[in-house]
């Protein structure tokens, strides 16, 4: 990696490159000595102009938007004798600040995400997303049939390639003679895998490295989801909850019961992981009631909240955070993100039949761990060494990605380094954000802190009237990596209606783990009003 004497960021789109003329010819020079590269595209993109696929891009169907002038080009690499993977590049004409900047998928879907690489060209970057080698939905795994070598792609082989060749690129298309100067990553769910992923295999790939939720447990994650979408089954069981029951009750008795013992009664759960939670409260006393739960659908709730530990006390994965709403996975048909993985990837069978899903087949998809996409390397030794630093988040009420997946990889890397002598908080801060959902949205809480994948009405990047390393997260991970400068708080913003034009409702710092914000005094919906304290 590049390193830089610390810059000012109003230096940071300041620098003047030689450029390269964005045409097809260029690339082809650039690329003439790599056999398995081919050009797909390459395009001049005028200042405000927009770029996309279109419904070609099943995952990211809309345009970026907004973009400075740039130089849009797509790559196709072969990685296997039958497989391959394409990605796509964001090069800014004048506004290059000399850093390079990837992104990440979602899901199991592929396609290159050009609406992130757009929002995060805004900063100055040059962006990369790569298509993990398919084009898909999120929660379309059918891809993976009997294909190891796409599935090796979507895992990690497609990630670090695009990489790699993507700095070759940018290097050769700048012509600077200092090369890039920073490499950064930011993604969420899958996209944060794809960066601790990254960061496992080539910890040298990325001097900074901001990741969301990630969905790091592969296998796990995917059994999860499968095995709460069955528990809740058949709709004629005894413990069957309807949907409509966690929005109407449940999720109101939790936060009617955990948002007060956080000492501000405000519709927000601050600490979902210190709720004391009766659960009895929901039971029926009589009845005639139908807004309350019977003994058999308490049982079935507390699976929904505690942790699934399975044969001979096997801790299988983490539970979701009081206050999160699981109904995603209770509609009519569960979700293809919990049964796609053990049909199509696993067994590589089109018939197989998720209702008789069972710990076993967990140990059986564990073995096979399919295209090593599991992030589970939880000595990050090599990123400290490499001076990468990592930030993480994960929203408290996310029922897609359990939060308590992101605070078990946390504690599991803490058990490595700190028997070691190192301490995580050097080089490795995560940080929940109370009350947001699966990477982004609230309807109350203050979530927005301008990270990968979150959008915001009116907004073409950062955080309107607070763009600055207190209050986004990208130039928190910039300020960190460049200038030593730790973030010892993140302030996250709730626009009315998720509107930049209409203002700020609430503002509230974002603590790392396992410091939590406390109220002090004052207007709680001013961050000055909390602080971030330990718990002892």
């Amino acid at each position: 990696m590049h390193r830089l004497s610390a810059l000012p960021f109003v230096v940071l789109a300041g620098l003047k490159p030689v450029v390269a003329e964005c045409t097809t010819e260029t690339f082809v020079d650039i690329l003439k000595d790599n056999s398995n590269a081919t050009i797909n595209l390459v395009e001049a993109i005028p200042q405000n102009g927009s770029f996309g696929q279109g419904a070609v891009d099943i995952p990211f169907p809309n345009d970026a938007t907004k973009l400075p002038a740039l130089c849009a080009v797509a790559i196709k690499v072969k990685s296997s004798e039958n497989s391959s993977y394409d990605f796509g590049l964001f090069l800014p004409d004048e506004t290059w600040n000399g850093r390079f900047m990837t992104t990440g998928n979602g899901g199991f879907g592929g396609g290159i995400n050009w609406p992130d690489m757009g929002i995060l060209s805004q900063y100055g970057f040059a962006t990369m997303s790569t298509d993990t080698g398919h084009n898909s939905s999120v929660a379309d795994g059918s891809w993976g049939l009997n294909a190891p070598e796409s599935l090796i792609d979507w895992g990690h082989r497609a990630m670090h390639g695009s990489v790699v060749l993507a700095k070759e690129i940018i290097t050769a298309y700048y012509g600077s003679p200092d090369g890039i100067k920073y490499s950064y990553y930011a993604g969420c769910s899958t996209g944060g895998r794809q960066g601790l992923k990254e960061a496992q295999l080539y910890p040298d790939s990325f001097d900074g490295i901001s990741v969301g939720a990630p969905a790091w447990w592969t296998v796990r994650l995917a059994a999860n989801t499968l095995k709460l979408g069955l528990s809740n089954r058949p709709d004629t069981a005894p413990g069957h909850i309807d949907p409509s029951i966690f929005t109407q009750l449940i999720v109101p008795e939790i936060t009617k019961q955990c948002d007060p013992q956080d000492g501000l009664v405000d519709g927000i759960i601050n600490e979902p992981y210190s709720c004391n939670f009766n659960y009895e409260a929901l039971l029926c006393t009589s009845s005639s009631q139908t807004t309350c739960l019977t003994p058999a659908q308490l049982d079935t709730l507390y699976k929904f909240y505690n942790p699934w530990v399975d044969a001979n006390q096997t801790y299988v994965f983490p539970s979701m955070a009081m206050g999160a709403d699981p109904t995603f996975s209770l509609g009519n048909d569960l979700s293809p993100l919990g049964f796609d993985l053990f049909r199509y990837w696993a067994y590589n069978d089109t018939d197989w039949d998720y209702t008789t899903f069972t710990y076993d087949d967990v140990v059986f998809a564990d073995s096979i761990n399919p295209g090593g996409a599991t992030a589970d390397h939880f000595d990050l030794s090599g990123s400290l060494e490499s001076g990468t630093k990592i930030l993480m988040y994960h929203g408290t009420a996310d029922a897609l990605i359990p939060t308590g997946s992101s605070v078990y990889f946390y504690d599991q890397v803490a058990r490595v380094l700190i028997p070691k002598g190192i301490n995580p908080n050097d080089f490795y801060r995560f940080f929940l954000v109370p009350g947001m959902n699966h990477c982004s949205a609230s309807d109350n809480a203050p979530w927005y802190i301008a990270s990968a994948s979150q959008t915001l009405g009116g907004a073409t990047h950062s955080v309107p009237g607070f763009s600055d390393a207190e209050h986004d997260i990208i130039l928190s991970m910039m300020r960190w990596v460049e200038e030593g400068q730790a973030p010892d708080q993140l302030i996250a913003t709730k626009f009315v209606n998720d509107t930049a034009s209409l203002g700020v409702e609430r503002q509230r710092p974002l603590c790392p783990y396992p410091k939590q914000s406390k109220y002090i005094a004052g207007d709680p919906n001013d961050s000055a009003s909390w602080e971030c304290r330990r718990l002892y």
